[in-house]
C-alpha cells in the first residue's frame, strides 16, 4: 500500500508539473527541482545538477528524461512509468483537444498576446534555473574556465548562427574534464602507506 501511494504522488507531481509549466523542458527544470529537492528531498541539489547533465546529453527530451531517472530512483520501472506518463499526459490532452483549433486561437488577439508574455515568462524561468546551478557548483579554475569556454562557443554559435548543436558542447566539456581528471591521477604521487607496500 506504501509503495502505491508513492507511486500515485509521483505521478501526480509530475502530472502538475507538467500542466503548469510552459515552454518546455528547460522551463519544467525548475518546477522539477521545486519539487523534487526542496518539497519531496527525493534528491540533493548536487544530485539534481549530475541529473541535468545527464538528461541534456541523452537522447530525447530534457524533462521527460528527468521524469525517468526521478521515478526510477524513487521505484524501479514502475516509478519510471509513472512519472513519464505524468509528464507527458497533460501535453498530449491538451493539444489533442485544440488541434483542430489552434489556427483559430492563434488569431484571437487575447490569446497571441497571451502567449508573448509567456514567452518571457519562460525565459525568466530557465535563466533562474541556470542561476541557482551556478550558485551551487564548484568554483575551482578549470571547472570555470570549462564554463566560460562552454559559454562563449555557445554565445559565438549563436550570434554568427553557425548551426553548431550544443550536444558538441556539452560532449567536448565531458572529455575534457575526462582527460584533465585522468592526467591529474597520474600526476598525483603515491601515498606513503602505497610506498611502503610496494618496498616489502
Amino acid at each position: 500500500m506504501q509503495k502505491l501511494r508513492e507511486l500515485w504522488k509521483l505521478f501526480f507531481t509530475f502530472f502538475k508539473i507538467g500542466a503548469f509549466t510552459f515552454g518546455g523542458g528547460y522551463a519544467m527544470i525548475s518546477l522539477i527541482e521545486d519539487e523534487c529537492v526542496t518539497k519531496n528531498q527525493w534528491m540533493t541539489h548536487e544530485e539534481m545538477a549530475d541529473m541535468l547533465a545527464i538528461a541534456e546529453s541523452t537522447p530525447g527530451p530534457i524533462s521527460i528524461n528527468c521524469a525517468t531517472h526521478i521515478g526510477y530512483r524513487r521505484l524501479g520501472l514502475f516509478g519510471a512509468a509513472m512519472t513519464t506518463l505524468g509528464v507527458v499526459l497533460p501535453s498530449f490532452i491538451i493539444i489533442l483537444l485544440i488541434a483542430n483549433f489552434f489556427d483559430y486561437f492563434l488569431k484571437i488577439p487575447l490569446v497571441a498576446a497571451a502567449f508573448r508574455g509567456i514567452a518571457v515568462a519562460v525565459a525568466l524561468l530557465i535563466l533562474r534555473v541556470g542561476l541557482k546551478l551556478l550558485r551551487k557548483t564548484d568554483r575551482r579554475p578549470l571547472l570555470v574556465g570549462i564554463l566560460l569556454a562552454s559559454a562563449l562557443l555557445v554565445l559565438l554559435n549563436h550570434i554568427l548562427s553557425l548551426g553548431v548543436s550544443t550536444v558538441y558542447v556539452i560532449l567536448g566539456a565531458a572529455l575534457f574534464g575526462l582527460a584533465t581528471s585522468y592526467l591529474k591521477k597520474r600526476e598525483t604521487p603515491p601515498s606513503e602507506g602505497e610506498g611502503r607496500e610496494d618496498g616489502e
